[in-house]
């Protein structure tokens, strides 16, 4: 039990140094000295900073997976889209450093790579059946299968390459990256989505493309007092 919650640790301390300063920037000795153990205890659960990345990762995919559940009704409304981007945000948020620096932590690990691909194929079906529930509850106007799943695509795009576009427009160190940012992102993902919108959804979609930019500049304004 002792060793499970010091694994535990482990990952927790890795991922909160991680999403503050940047993985590369964090080493195993860094995750050791905040969590007052020695280097040989951190080695006994983990041979190396990329074991502790790929656990991180599965964590990740776990959360990612249990909220992006194909629909239970085959319509899915406007509401339900908000409900879907605001969780895939908030997991993006937590694990951010991922996406950070992802390209490099794919080129550095063929096993997370491998496990990333299967995991971006799994979330553009998911997607894509969540898409087709919004054109069966109207939300969508009717779109060919090849415009949808381009759709799908460029949502996935905007989604996972969020981070990596906030840390090169940032003037400073990772650590400037907000919360607030987050609903920028969603509104960017609503704003791609709206030409697809049914024309009786779009002032409502409109409304909302409002809500997320201007909270998000509210937040970030009230975070920077």
């Amino acid at each position: 039990m002792a060793g499970n919650r010091t694994r535990q640790k482990i990952v927790e301390c890795a991922l909160e140094l991680f999403n503050q300063n940047g993985e590369r920037n964090v080493s195993t000795n860094h995750i050791a000295s905040s969590l007052g153990i020695s280097p040989g205890n951190l080695y006994y659960h983990f041979r190396n900073k990329s074991d502790i990345i790929f656990e991180l990762f599965k964590q990740y995919r776990e959360g990612v997976v249990g909220y992006l559940q194909p629909p239970a009704s085959s319509e899915v409304g406007l509401e339900d889209l908000q409900h879907y981007l605001e969780a895939v945000f908030r997991g993006l948020w937590n694990y951010r450093f991922l996406h950070r620096d992802l390209e490099s932590l794919l080129a550095s690990d063929s096993r997370l790579r491998e496990e990333y691909r299967i995991f971006t194929i799994r979330c553009l079906d998911v997607i894509e059946v969540i898409g087709q529930s919004l054109m069966s509850g109207r939300v969508l106007a009717p779109q060919k299968p090849e415009t949808l799943s381009a759709m799908v695509l460029n949502i996935w795009l905007v989604i996972t390459n969020w981070m990596a576009y906030l840390k090169t427009v940032q003037e400073s160190s990772d650590s400037s990256i907000r919360e607030s940012d987050l609903y920028r992102g969603i509104g960017q993902v609503l704003i791609l989505v709206h030409p697809y919108t049914d024309a009786r959804y779009r002032p409502a979609m409109e409304e909302i493309i409002q809500d997320y930019q201007t909270f998000s500049s509210k937040l970030r304004q009230r975070l920077a007092g």
